[in-house]
């Protein structure tokens, strides 16, 4: 099983909040989505902001989190970090950052998620 870790890096605090309740009501994913803290880093101020961790198994869940993630986005002007991670070892991947208006960014968030899917 797959873990991938959603942190907003810019926008509204409450963007992150909204995103999860956007995604538990994706049907695929009801139920695979939590919040989880996350220690601030060297560049961050203040304290552990908090980030999304969304379970995937089979069965093509990342195209349907890619869906749902790009869906969210097209309605904010929120900037989020994707981010592919070993689930026994807790090991980074590949990370990517996301913005709706950059059609890269995007594409590069499909080709993390869905290999092999194109962008709809």
């Amino acid at each position: 099983m797959a873990l991938i870790n959603v942190s907003l890096l810019d926008g509204n605090p409450s963007d992150l909040y909204s995103l999860v309740d956007w995604l538990q009501r994706t049907d695929d994913l009801h139920g695979r989505v939590r919040m989880v803290p996350r220690q601030p880093g060297p560049e961050d101020m203040g304290s552990a902001m908090e980030t999304l961790s969304v379970a995937l198994g089979s069965g093509g869940l990342g195209a349907v989190l890619a869906g749902a993630l790009s869906t969210w986005l097209g309605t904010r002007r929120a900037r989020i970090s994707v981010e592919f991670v070993e689930s026994d070892t807790g090991e980074t991947i590949r990370k990517v950052e996301v913005e709706a208006t950059n059609a890269k960014s995007v594409k590069d968030m499909y080709a993390l998620l869905a290999p092999g899917r194109t962008v709809p």
